[in-house]
């Protein structure tokens, strides 16, 4: 990521307007990344002199790309060929990673330019600072790549909404990194739920409890040497460093995550919106929260609830339905017996569901109808991604999906900012009652930097 180096840019953007209408291109790309033969796929391992393997690159690699990293490396179906990170120390564990256990070093760099520029290179892996999810992602879809983003998918709605563009326009494969949806155990407790097992659900609940640390206070300093400061702030407006923003502590910072609505939360909302069976935004929001418990530096709340209405559709009565969101950052107590997770609560009965631990059923008079175990895994997530990818279908966590459950987060964040109750648009994607929330749909951008998202 260097802006000083406009020839690896332009050249990004000349295939934009190719890839549009070079039909050779396409062609390419297509049977490229169908490149995943079927039993590679099917098994997840192929021969490892399978020449078919699907080539990808991986971007941000600490944190959940530490994850991504070690377990796309094993994997025999597919080429780590690059690893992209703005630190060096661990770019290079990263490179040393994949080599160690595939037995092939990947090329390394802190621009993610290079790897989207390597037309060998089929999908990216993108696990930045989800003030970098959508930039990247537009630039790899509009490099004719597949994506695999981290969750939230966006900073913001409007950057949503430019993704979602983005697949549509280049016909690409993007799945979000909620792996829940991919999950076997909750596909069957959610057939259950949408036959009609409780009855009608009339409110979805989802949770975040646990005891989170203080982020501390600081000054503005110096970054450490290791560490492009300048390519980690990208497109974001330029602030300065400081020593409390990473690695990781970034999340509670306005100008680079979501909070931890948007951290962990935003599972647990994508869960309660699947159980929901809705398709789209909701149309009233209001957020209470705040700082109760922690005295630090971070800007978003530890204790926050929030209320999302959404009209039932062809009801003549205007009858709406309600997902609830509740957030204790200082809590390390369960709720329904669950750390993190969500509640279904129907005319006839209610489904709980841990985040990790599986689910129990009840009908009425609380009697146990039915439960299972379970807990949500990466390569189910990916398999579902690379079939995608081979079959041309549309993935469980696709960019409608992910847009949804980071609506949510940016909503509830932005009536807790406000502290306002906000009326929604869920066609046009705007705040209609108050102009200032709705400013906070959008961000500002660095001056002319070169991977702000342009529609």
């Amino acid at each position: 990521m260097n802006p000083e180096r406009p020839e690896v840019s332009q050249s990004i953007f000349r295939r934009r307007e190719k890839a549009v209408t070079d039909n050779k291109r396409r062609t390419f790309l297509k049977s490229a990344g169908a490149g995943v033969i079927a039993s590679g796929l099917s098994s997840g391992i192929t021969s490892a002199q399978d020449t078919n393997r699907l080539v990808v690159g991986i971007i941000g690699t600490g944190g959940m790309g530490t994850n991504h990293t070690r377990t796309l490396a094993d994997r025999k179906d597919i080429e780590v060929a690059w690893v992209c990170d703005v630190d060096s120390k661990r770019l290079a564990n990263a490179a040393n990673e994949v080599e160690s256990r595939s037995g092939k070093a990947p090329q390394q760099t802190s621009d993610l330019r290079k790897v989207l520029d390597d037309r060998r290179v089929q999908a990216v892996w993108i696990a930045t600072p989800d003030h970098w999810h959508a930039p990247a992602a537009i630039l790899a879809l509009d490099a004719g790549k597949h994506v695999y983003v981290e969750k939230p998918c966006c900073h913001n709605i409007r950057e949503g909404r430019l993704m979602a563009e983005a697949v549509k326009r280049n016909k690409r494969v993007l799945q979000v990194g909620t792996q829940s949806r991919s999950a076997p155990f909750l596909k069957e407790a959610f057939q259950r739920l949408h036959s009609g097992e409780i009855g009608e659900v009339l409110v979805a609940k989802a949770w975040n409890s646990q005891r989170r640390g203080s982020i501390g206070k600081t000054q503005p300093g110096t970054p450490p040497t290791n560490l492009d400061y300048d390519k980690w702030v990208g497109p974001a407006p330029m602030v300065p460093y400081r020593s409390n923003m990473l690695p990781g502590i970034w999340r509670w910072w306005y100008d680079f995550g979501c909070g931890d609505i948007g951290n962990d939360g935003v599972h647990d909302i994508d869960v309660a919106l699947w159980g929901l069976d809705v398709d789209t935004h909701p149309s009233t929001v209001t957020c209470l929260g705040g700082k109760y418990f922690f005295d630090d530096d971070q800007q978003f709340p530890d204790t926050q609830y929030a209320i999302c209405e959404y009209p039932v559709s062809g009801s003549p009565s205007g009858r709406k339905i309600q997902l609830i969101f509740e957030q204790r950052d200082w809590s390390p107590y369960r709720q329904e017996e669950y750390e993190n997770g969500a509640a279904f609560y129907g005319t006839e009965g209610m489904l709980i569901v841990g985040h990790t631990q599986g689910w129990r059923m009840y009908g009425p008079r609380n009697k146990l109808i039915a439960k299972m175990d379970g807990r949500p895994a990466l390569n189910d997530h990916y398999y579902d991604f690379l079939s995608a990818i081979k079959n041309g279908t549309t993935p469980a966590a696709n960019i409608d999906v992910g847009h949804r459950a980071a609506t949510i987060v940016h909503l509830s964040n932005i009536a807790a900012r406000t502290g306002q109750l906000l009326h929604f648009d869920p066609q046009g994607e705007q705040i209609t009652n108050n102009e200032e929330a709705n400013q906070l749909t959008q961000r500002e951008y660095r001056a002319d930097h070169w991977a702000v998202p342009r529609s």
